[in-house]
């Protein structure tokens, strides 16, 4: 395919009619602060969206290369979801299931009857862990296991949801070592039965083979910049996170850290996190999301399964307002779906994941859209990152301008 070459600091390409996804990206380093970052776009099973620029170290002076690989945050749950689906996908595990029927030491304290559904849509009342989980801990699997396995759900399961923003990964990467035929963890899942069959670059752990000079750097907010956008974010998550003991700021705490930087320590890289610390390149993001739109036939995915994922999401028992993000949203299988506040796709049946900083995957079904973007920049925003919207909103642009073609005719018996 013919492309439009592009010239620092932007390099990369975009297919014919995708040339307002190039201008926009070019635009977020001249005019919207961008520091490094990459975006890509799949359509229809074919890269047509592959650009990358700007800088991987604070400091301005190391180019952000086509390899560069880069942590993104909760967008990796989407990542982690898919291992559950192709998990789903081969009877491995059945989404409406008990989650204790795979993990009997999981039904301790109230939690016997909570299903898988619930648990990746975020129903369960697990986004807080008491035990702390330091990285040297989150390197053993088992007492992982033990540690979230003894949590008492904070409401009623299925009643209302709340935003398991790092616990879930830990009690998907526990489902998978149980269901998987091999035991294998999450990690190892996700290399060997994605990423290698897509070819893609992306880690749960990175392995010690992989270049530090590679993965780029972390350049977060400092105080008072947060106080200067605070509209960014919802009143109440801010508030929540003044008060350690609150829902908001228990689920965002443990592991205990610093900032969301730190999930970029080399520590912490090295562990799996499936939650909110995957590091990759965010071509490889996309890819994914490509793969599930166009069909998932590179993968061997069931149709049923794919339809699970594009079904519009069903709010709990008690309303859609989520209990740690103290804003409406909508969940389902361990993906975020559109919404009331955050719209994304063609339609509901897209899917998908933000993270934390403004990074952004999704997969759109109807168009056969995978799309995804990340920096290193830490952004303030919640949801429509000034920087990633105006390139989402150009892929989707381009492909709605792209002309249909005819169905092809059936030949007479």
């Amino acid at each position: 395919m013919a492309s439009t070459a592009l010239s620092a600091p932007v390099e990369g390409y975009a297919a014919p009619g995708f040339e307002p996804v190039a201008d926009e990206f070019a635009r977020n380093f001249r005019r919207r602060g961008e520091l490094g970052a990459a975006c890509a776009a799949w359509l229809g099973g074919e890269k047509v969206v592959d650009l990358w620029g700007g800088h991987r170290d604070r400091a301005r002076t190391k180019p952000w290369e086509e390899d560069t690989l880069v942590v993104v945050y909760s967008t990796s749950k989407g990542l982690a979801a898919t291992c559950i689906a192709l998990a789903q996908s081969r009877g491995f595990i059945d989404y409406d299931e008990r989650v204790s029927h795979y993990w009997p030491e999981f039904a301790q304290n109230g939690k016997a009857e909570v299903t898988v559904r619930q648990l990746l849509g975020h129903e369960a009342g697990l986004c807080a862990i008491a035990e702390p989980l330091d990285a040297q801990k989150l390197g053993d699997l088992d007492a992982v296991a033990a540690a979230i396995a003894v949590e008492r759900p904070a409401w009623e399961p299925g009643t209302r949801h709340g935003y398991h923003a790092l616990s879930l990964g830990f009690y998907e990467g526990e489902l998978i070592r149980r269901v998987d035929p091999a035991r294998r963890s999450l990690g190892r899942f996700f290399a060997e039965e994605v990423a290698a069959p897509l070819g893609i670059e992306f880690y749960f752990g990175v392995p010690d083979d992989v270049p530090a000079e590679r993965i780029a750097e972390i350049k977060a907010y400092r105080r008072p910049e947060v106080l200067l956008h605070m509209s960014a974010m919802p009143p109440g998550m801010v508030l929540g996170f003044a008060r350690r003991s609150s829902l908001t700021a228990r689920a965002f705490g443990n592991p205990p850290l610093r900032g969301p930087a730190d999930l970029n320590l080399p520590e912490y890289r090295a562990v799996e996190i499936p939650a909110g610390a995957g590091v990759g390149q965010p071509r490889a993001v996309a890819r994914v999301y490509g793969e599930l739109a166009a069909g998932g036939a590179v993968l061997g995915l069931q149709d049923a399964t794919l339809a699970e994922l594009a079904a519009p999401a069903r709010a709990p028992s008690g309303g859609s307002f989520d209990l740690v993000l103290r804003v409406e949203t909508a969940f389902s299988l361990g993906f975020l779906k559109p919404s009331r506040l955050f719209r994304f796709g063609s339609n509901d049946r897209a899917f998908g994941h933000t993270g934390a900083g403004g990074s952004f995957g999704f997969a759109d079904p109807d168009s056969g859209l995978g799309f995804a973007y990340a920096p290193n920049r830490l952004g303030f925003h919640l949801r429509d990152d000034p920087r990633e919207k105006p390139l989402r909103d150009a892929v989707l642009a381009a492909v709605e301008a792209r002309p249909t073609l005819p169905a092809p005719e059936q030949s007479a018996a």
